[in-house]
């Protein structure tokens, strides 16, 4: 099957936005297994920042994760943080990225996020096995990291500029949001009184 995205292919941020815009499942018609042999730490992560700022333009939080099979360096999960779309409370970018991966062996991936994960993303992230997270933006946000390193999971900081940017834009203009995404509904109400 010829695939749009080959070993010949030049990355560029529109290929990077295809990727991360196409279902998961679909992936395999978009690009090659050689193709993905060249996607890098900061391709996954730009991935994962694409899928912030499609999460941002919906209206939601701007979090997005990618998950990637270390061997084959195929992506086989992705999400965005839906909380505020799906009126879900535990959607976010990392539980949508393991719910698309589906019930397979997480040892064996890297998750790469968007933003420092929260404590019910950092639980879930050891609790499933993850091999390795990296993090893209420690500046608005941090804490877990030293819990999932205690907890044997590798974790690297590759802070994203444009990740940065966005998510500072976002707590600026709704810290509601930004609140009720991190301590639910009850904390933004604890906040306000």
């Amino acid at each position: 099957m010829k695939t749009l995205f080959d070993k010949h292919s030049s990355k560029s941020e529109a290929m990077l936005t295809a990727i991360a815009h196409m279902p998961t499942k679909s992936l395999p018609v978009l690009m090659d297994s050689d193709f993905q042999q060249t996607l890098t730490d900061v391709d996954y992560m730009r991935v994962a920042v694409l899928l912030a700022q499609k999460s941002y333009n919906e209206g939601g939080c701007p979090i997005g994760a990618v998950i990637v099979d270390d061997s084959s360096q195929q992506i086989v999960g992705k999400g965005h943080n839906t909380l505020v779309q799906e009126s879900h409370p535990y959607n976010h970018g990392e539980t949508s990225a393991i719910r698309d991966a589906g019930r397979i062996d997480f040892s064996k991936t890297t998750l790469f996020t968007s933003l420092s994960p929260c404590d019910v993303c950092a639980t879930l992230l050891y609790m499933r096995g993850f091999n390795r997270v990296v993090v893209g933006d420690i500046t608005n946000a941090n804490g877990n990291e030293a819990l999932l390193v205690k907890k044997g999971v590798q974790v690297d900081i590759l802070e994203d500029a444009q990740g940065i940017a966005l998510y500072a834009k976002f707590r600026k203009e709704k810290p509601a949001q930004d609140l009720e995404d991190w301590q639910g509904l009850s904390g933004l109400n604890n906040a306000e009184q």
